[in-house]
């Protein structure tokens, strides 16, 4: 499989090791024609509104958009999770508005207030190391969408179809089973679509 991480902003290389480990073809995407090659696309954290800019700058919106429609998964981590949402808390416009949900930015405060912890998973066994820095939240969801797993009853990890969000930062850590846990939402939808 083939998986591109967007790299406009953010942990591109920490993803790519990720995604690597996992047992994934990772590169970096930097060109919309490099889409085209891909069976999965994660979009890294750094700053939701530098990354939609950066995104509308170089034509990326509607080509990850038409990613999504042809059924290949995407995977937004911190920043990625907002750029994914339909709808940001605050007068910011969405970016892609692919996920049906509601995001606040930095809901878990600044900087200083970044923490670890050890996070429930639905589908992966034992519970995966989370790290959380200047973290978004998932406020509210629609139907379509399966909450993963929340902190304080929290919504930090959610999937809709091919689409999978979380707020904290799974790149940063040498536990990589939920990259592989989309790497399988790529593998399913490659079959999906060979039919």
């Amino acid at each position: 499989m083939k998986i591109g991480v967007l790299a406009l902003q953010g942990a591109v290389s920490e993803h790519i090791r990720s995604l690597e480990a996992a047992g994934a073809q990772a590169s970096p995407v930097k060109r919309v024609e490099e889409l085209e090659e891909l069976d999965g696309l994660v979009i890294p954290g750094g700053e939701s509104t530098t990354i939609g800019k950066l995104m509308r700058k170089y034509g990326f919106i509607d080509a990850v958009r038409s990613f999504s429609g042809e059924g290949k998964p995407i995977f937004g981590t911190c920043a990625g999770l907002i750029v994914l949402a339909e709808r940001i808390e605050g007068e910011e416009e969405a970016h892609l508005g692919l996920m049906d949900m509601t995001v606040s930015r930095n809901a878990f405060g600044r900087q200083r207030e970044s923490f670890e912890t050890d996070l429930d998973i639905k589908g992966i066994d034992e519970p995966v190391r989370a790290v959380f820095i200047r973290a978004p939240l998932i406020n509210e969801v629609g139907p379509e969408v399966d909450v993963l797993s929340t902190y304080r009853d929290e919504i930090v990890t959610a999937r809709q179809g091919n689409l999978l969000a979380s707020s904290f930062h799974p790149e940063l850590t040498d536990d990589y089973r939920l990259h592989a846990y989309f790497l399988e939402m790529a593998k399913e939808a490659a079959v999906a679509r060979q039919k």
